[in-house]
């Protein structure tokens, strides 16, 4: 049913193998364990760029984390309207949360995979998947301190008499493996945590997801390496390892690039500012003398004598005397008679 998984996964199991199986030997121990961890390297480096677009959409969710709560806040009682004006919100910013959760699904389903291959590997069987019956023997037969990869803590002894295991030897390798993995994967979260800012842990939702990743998944990881199998230990030991050196190098390049614009936006508006010492000029305010534009409405101005006169575009003045209506004067001349 899942074959479209466990043949991938089991290709690029035996691609490595085949690599380091030149170099110590296909039933070598080592030479499968660098498979298996090398199997994670591949998965993650072809998740990196979403991994960084990932880094990126959550900044921008925490930068707008406010105007959310805005929006909880004016509708408390209507879901469906808060999802629509989120999801605007989101549109606005170019932000997909969809997009965030894209490494962790792609990895589920991988992890599923090289667990079902790996318990697959047993004594007596044909071929597993990409794997012929020669390359089952060598896995069951390959040995990493004395302690084969597929056996696991509560393996039933009849199962590890079959691979020639003691379950001392598995405690052995086993536990210390479960240990480092579980500090790892708290560490792992601990410094996502650390880049979120204040509105982001002061949201009750966050603060539970927080709680669950930085306790609850590395308790799992400790608990639940009693029933996983030693690979499937060094697949998540290593994974851990290579989410954490990612981080660190993601998110210092990430906030290099603040930085950067950060400094740019800066030194634009100090090139901007006006020099100390200089009085800013108004544009819109036009210089004294200058004659307005072709087109530009009179603006009237006093005249001698309280007269108003209006300047042309062409630079001649029109004087009205007070008391002229439609070209005629109301005004009377000394002397004059009054015609009948």
């Amino acid at each position: 049913m899942l074959n479209f998984i466990y043949y991938p996964v089991s290709f690029i199991l035996w691609c490595w193998h085949w690599v380091f199986g030149k170099v110590f030997g296909e039933s070598s121990g080592f030479a499968w364990a660098l498979a298996v961890i090398f199997l994670v390297f591949t998965l993650r480096a072809i998740l990196f760029k979403p991994f960084v677009g990932q880094v990126r959409s959550m900044r921008r969710m925490q930068e707008f984390a406010p105007e959310m709560q805005k929006i909880k806040k004016k509708y408390p009682n209507d879901r469906q309207r808060q999802a629509q004006e989120m999801q605007k919100l989101q549109s606005e910013h170019g932000v997909n949360p969809l997009g965030g959760c894209l490494p962790m699904l792609v990895q589920i389903p991988v992890f599923i995979g090289l667990f079902h291959v790996l318990r697959s590997f047993k004594p007596g069987w044909g071929e597993v998947y990409f794997f012929d019956k020669q390359g089952v023997d060598s896995f069951v037969n390959a040995k990493l301190f004395g302690t084969n990869l597929s056996t696991f803590i509560t393996m039933p002894s009849e199962q590890l008499a079959q691979f020639g295991t003691e379950r001392l030897n598995v405690i052995l390798v086993s536990v210390p493996l479960m240990i480092v993995a579980s500090i790892a994967t708290h560490f792992t979260a601990r410094h996502s945590v650390a880049r979120q800012n204040q509105a982001a842990l002061d949201n009750p939702q966050t603060a539970i997801m927080n709680k669950l990743t930085l306790y609850i998944f590395p308790l799992g990881v400790l608990v639940g390496g009693f029933f996983f199998p030693v690979a499937i230990l060094l697949y998540w030991l290593s994974n851990n390892a290579w989410t954490l050196g990612q981080q660190h190098i993601v998110y210092k390049r990430i906030d290099a690039e603040e930085e950067e614009k950060k400094a740019t936006a800066a030194t634009t508006r100090q090139a901007l500012a006006p020099k100390p010492g200089v009085k800013p000029v108004n544009p819109k305010k036009p210089a004294p003398g200058a004659k307005p534009a072709n087109g530009a409405k009179r603006m009237p101005t006093a005249g001698p004598g309280g007269s108003s006169s209006s300047s042309s575009a062409d630079g001649s003045s029109n004087t009205e005397i007070p008391g002229l209506i439609q070209g005629r004067s109301t005004s009377k001349k000394p002397g004059s008679k009054k015609r009948r």
